[in-house]
């Protein structure tokens, strides 16, 4: 079997909560977002998670403990630098690694077991995992050229009338070659 890892992205702000708790700290049926994503990459067998923290860091590694490795984001940049600062801890490593927000606790195991079987199944370098959105206001949009393969993610502010009335959207959750994804 593969070797599969994870990143669990967590330490963004959050400042559209108009709260002062980190926002994967927020509860959904008693326990806290980051916990639920957690939980499930456990139960989809991972073998090194890597959580990303900045904004609130020791609030996130005191709510997790020792079931997470984690990498620091000093200053938040943008996702890909997010995903940039678990370099030294999984660069090295072979196999597969999702990505998946702190904050999406609907999130499966079953769900991330099938992307990763999709993905080895085709040798891809990257997977997206998309979903059909009835009103997709707010996602970032799936492109795909004229036989399906994915050309770009157009956020809804950089969309055109074109765009935004496709329905099918970025759900945030991606699944790399390990290392085409740190050569990158």
């Amino acid at each position: 079997m593969v070797k599969r890892n994870a990143v669990i992205l967590a330490a963004g702000k959050g400042t559209r909560m108009r709260s002062k708790l980190h926002k994967v700290l927020h509860q959904v049926c008693g326990k806290t977002m980051v916990n639920h994503v957690l939980t499930q990459l456990e139960k989809a067998h991972i073998d090194t998670i890597v959580t990303v923290v900045g904004f609130g860091a020791d609030t996130v590694k005191e709510e997790l403990g020792h079931r997470t490795r984690y990498a620091l984001q000093r200053q938040q940049l943008g996702t890909g630098h997010a995903v940039m600062q678990a370099r030294d801890l999984l660069a090295n490593e072979d196999g597969e690694t999702i990505i998946v927000s702190g904050d999406t606790p609907l999130f499966t195991a079953d769900t991330f077991e099938k992307l990763f079987k999709y993905h080895e199944s085709r040798h891809a370098a990257v997977t997206i995992l998309t979903s059909v959105a009835p009103d997709p206001t707010g996602y970032g949009r799936i492109v795909r050229d004229n036989v399906g393969i994915v050309e770009r993610v157009v956020e809804q502010k950089d969309a055109d009338v074109q765009e935004r009335a496709i329905k099918e959207i970025n759900t945030g959750v991606y699944c790399f070659d390990n290392k085409k994804l740190f050569e990158a």
